[in-house]
């Protein structure tokens, strides 16, 4: 029985598959070797998914992860993994590579993420050819959901949204000046917390403020990402909940940046279960 994982930085979701086909999804946390040591993500998987999974019989592993993009950041995830499932291959690859995989199968096109955090790349329809890198939530990840509401509550706090807007915000998730910079600077996983906060932004989309600052954020991940490859008529399709909930303002801005969008999916699993298959 084969194991597909894809994780982001809020959370990996699992799929058993056997024949080609779906046994039974599970999720848990996101799982981030950049953030997370071996033994902590053994933990994850102990507490989580072990319970489910303990009467299948796994033979292969497939896990595309955040931030799995060099050898010893994969070795993390690996490690992990080689200690519950010692008797199974293990295959770790990014997050990224799931998403081309997915969106284009064997063929070319530009792959991209727009979720918690964001990535590109030009996937030549075996491997990833070209990426112009991401660079995380604080160097870059333009158009992500860390990144838009990073930018919103600084915009919040210091008073450049409409007041009821500010008030409205801080209201519904219980929040406070001193609170945010607690979990913002001080407490771990400061992207997932604000990532986490991104409903508001879909709920109130509307808001000239809110639909400006997602519109911006878009703009530049294209401008500083997608052109930055050679992109010869390719389709620039996407997997991730920002693309997917926002996809009407997506669409604007790739017709303002002359881009050619292709799919707009919320997450890759499907695609992955098809390559796989």
């Amino acid at each position: 029985m084969t194991l597909i994982a894809d994780s982001g930085s809020t959370k990996t979701h699992w799929c058993l598959m056997k024949k080609g086909a779906a046994i039974q999804h599970f999720y848990t946390k996101g799982i981030n070797p950049f953030y997370q040591t071996s033994d902590e993500v053994g933990a994850e998987i102990d507490l989580h998914l072990m319970p489910e999974i303990k009467h299948f019989d796994v033979s292969t592993i497939y896990f595309y992860g955040a931030g799995c993009s060099f050898p010893e950041k994969k070795a993390v995830v690996a490690d992990a993994l080689r200690q519950r499932f010692q008797d199974a291959s293990i295959d770790v690859q990014s997050d990224l590579l799931a998403a081309a995989r997915s969106l284009f199968q064997h063929s070319e096109g530009i792959a991209c993420i727009l979720g918690t955090g964001s990535n590109s790349c030009y996937y030549n329809g075996v491997e990833i050819a070209a990426n112009v890198s991401p660079l995380g939530f604080i160097l870059g990840d333009e158009g992500s959901g860390a990144v838009l509401v990073k930018a919103f509550v600084a915009d919040c706090l210091k008073n450049q949204v409409p007041s009821a807007l500010k008030e409205k915000f801080l209201q519904q998730y219980e929040l406070t000046p001193a609170l945010i910079l607690e979990k913002v600077y001080k407490q771990p996983f400061p992207n997932r917390f604000l990532a986490s906060l991104t409903p508001f932004l879909l709920e109130n989309k509307n808001e000239p403020s809110i639909y400006k600052l997602v519109m911006s954020g878009f703009d530049a991940f294209f401008q500083r990402n997608v052109m930055g490859y050679t992109l010869n008529n390719l389709k620039v399709s996407f997997v991730g909940s920002m693309a997917y909930y926002f996809a009407d303002i997506l669409k604007i801005s790739a017709i303002k940046n002359g881009i050619e969008l292709g799919k707009i999916v919320q997450s890759p699993m499907d695609g992955l279960l098809n390559y796989h298959s």
